[in-house]
C-alpha cells in the first residue's frame, strides 16, 4: 500500500502552513458580510479586542490583510528610516532574510550571524551594541522555523532597550505556542500571525506597535501609506467608527474570531503546555531511534518545530518523499542553507498533540530506515510513549 502524491496526505505535520481547527473550518463558511455593515464593524472591532486579550499588548494589534511576510517587509518599510543604522541578528536563514529587507531602507545594515543550528549570544548583541552607539534598530527573529531553533527575544530586548534601540521581533511562528509576548520582549514591533500555532490558514498577520515605534514611523517620510505594507492606514481600522483602507478579507477575520475564542477559551498556558510537551515527545523519541536533532543544544530546540539531522549521505527529500508515500505523513524540508540537511517536524495548533508525535517518529523512522540508516524505530516509539505517559501520570 502506497499513497498517491495527487491526493492529500493523511497526516500534515509540517511547519506551515499548517492544519486549521476544526472551528477555524467552520467559521470560515459564515456569511460574508458587507465590510460597512454596521453588524461587520462592530465585529471586527470586537476580534481586533480579542486579539488584544490575546497578544496581552496595550492596545489592539495591527490586523494586516496579508500573510506575515507581508508584515514583515512592511515592519522593515515602515519602522527603518534612511538615516539609520540597523543591526540584524541571523541565526538562521529568516533571520538573514530579513536582512535584505532592512538593506532597501536603512543607511546600513550590520549583522551578527552564527551558524544556523545556534542562536544568537545576548552577550554579544551587548558588545556590539556597546561599541555601535549608532544602532538605531534591531530586528531578530524568536524562532527561525527553517532551523528549528530559538533566540532569547526577552534577553536581547533588554539590552536593545537599555541602549535606546528599537527592537524589531519576527514571532510568526512562536506567538501562541510559548510563552512569548510584545511586552515581555521590550518590542518595539513584533509580528505575528494566526497562520501558525493559532491554527488558521495562511492570510493574516497580527502586529503590535509600541508608542515608540508609532512615533518613529510617523516621524519617517518614507513610511508607506495608501499601500499593502503601510502601518499607518490600519492604525485604527479596529474601530467600528473608522473606514477601513481597502476591503478587508472576511471571511478569514471570522476564522480568526473562532481561532481566538478557542486559545482563550482553552487558556494560553494550557496551550503553550500542549506545544511543549508535544515537541518533548518527539524529541526524546527521536534521540531514542539514534537521530541527532538539529539545533546543537536542546535548550534551543523550538517548542513549535522539531528540526531532525540527517545521517551522513542522506538526503532530506529522499526521507520526506519516502513518509509521503508510505506512510501518507507530509512534514517539512529546510530552506536555503538547511535544505536536504534536515527534516522539520510542526507542532503547531491542531498538530500540538502528542499522538501526533508518535506518528511523526513511526513516519520519519520508517522512512530513514528505508533509505539504509540505522535506526531503532521500536525504541524511539518506547521512548516517546514514556514520556507522554509520565506526563499523563503527573
Amino acid at each position: 500500500m502506497m499513497y498517491d502524491e495527487s491526493r492529500a496526505p493523511v497526516f500534515t505535520l509540517t511547519s506551515g502552513p499548517v492544519d486549521a481547527y476544526p472551528e477555524v473550518l467552520r467559521a470560515l463558511g459564515r456569511t460574508v458580510l458587507y465590510d460597512y455593515d454596521p453588524a461587520f464593524q462592530a465585529f471586527y472591532e470586537n476580534v481586533a479586542l480579542k486579539a488584544q486579550k490575546a497578544m496581552r499588548t496595550g492596545a489592539p494589534p495591527l490586523i494586516l490583510q496579508g500573510e506575515p511576510v507581508m508584515a514583515l517587509e512592511g515592519a522593515a518599510a515602515s519602522l527603518i528610516a534612511r538615516e539609520d543604522v540597523v543591526l540584524n541578528l541571523a541565526s538562521g536563514v529568516y533571520g538573514k532574510g530579513f536582512g535584505y529587507w532592512a538593506a532597501r531602507y536603512a543607511k546600513k545594515v550590520e549583522e551578527i550571524e552564527v551558524p544556523y543550528d545556534s542562536a544568537i549570544d545576548p552577550e554579544q548583541v551587548r558588545a556590539f551594541l556597546k561599541a555601535h552607539p549608532e544602532i538605531a534598530v534591531v530586528c531578530v527573529c524568536h524562532h527561525d522555523t527553517p532551523s528549528g531553533t530559538l533566540n532569547d527575544i526577552e534577553a536581547i530586548g533588554a539590552i536593545a532597550a537599555e541602549a535606546g534601540a528599537l527592537l524589531l521581533v519576527d514571532a510568526v511562528s512562536s506567538w501562541a505556542g510559548m510563552p512569548t509576548s510584545a511586552a515581555a520582549s521590550q518590542a518595539a514591533v513584533y509580528v505575528t500571525g494566526p497562520n501558525k500555532c493559532l491554527g488558521c490558514p495562511p492570510a493574516l498577520s497580527l502586529v503590535a506597535v509600541s508608542d515608540a515605534a508609532w512615533a518613529k514611523i510617523e516621524a519617517n517620510p518614507d513610511a508607506p501609506f495608501a499601500s499593502m505594507l503601510s502601518f499607518t492606514d490600519w492604525r485604527h481600522a479596529w474601530k467600528k467608527t473608522e473606514p477601513f483602507p481597502f476591503t478587508p478579507s472576511v471571511s478569514e477575520i471570522n476564522g480568526l474570531d473562532a481561532a481566538l475564542d478557542r486559545y482563550l477559551e482553552e487558556g494560553p498556558e494550557a496551550v503553550w503546555a500542549r506545544h511543549a510537551l508535544t515537541a518533548r515527545i518527539c524529541r526524546e523519541g527521536i534521540k531514542a531511534m539514534g537521530i541527532e536533532l538539529w539545533p546543537i543544544r536542546e535548550e534551543i530546540a523550538s517548542p513549535t518545530t522539531t528540526a531532525v539531522r540527517m545521517p551522513e549521505g542522506i538526503d532530506a527529500g529522499t526521507v520526506l518523499a519516502s513518509a509521503r508515500a508510505r506512510y501518507g505523513v507530509s512534514m517539512s524540508a529546510g530552506r536555503s542553507e538547511t535544505l536536504g540537511k534536515l527534516v522539520r517536524i510542526g507542532h503547531m495548533g491542531p498538530t500540538a498533540q502528542p499522538a501526533y508525535a508518535l506518528v511523526a517518529i513511526a513516519a520519519i523512522g520508517g522512512a530513514l530506515k528505508s533509505a539504509g540508516a540505522q535506526v531503532d524505530v521500536p525504541a524511539g516509539l518506547a521512548a516517546a510513549q514514556a514520556v507522554w505517559d509520565a506526563a499523563i501520570d503527573q
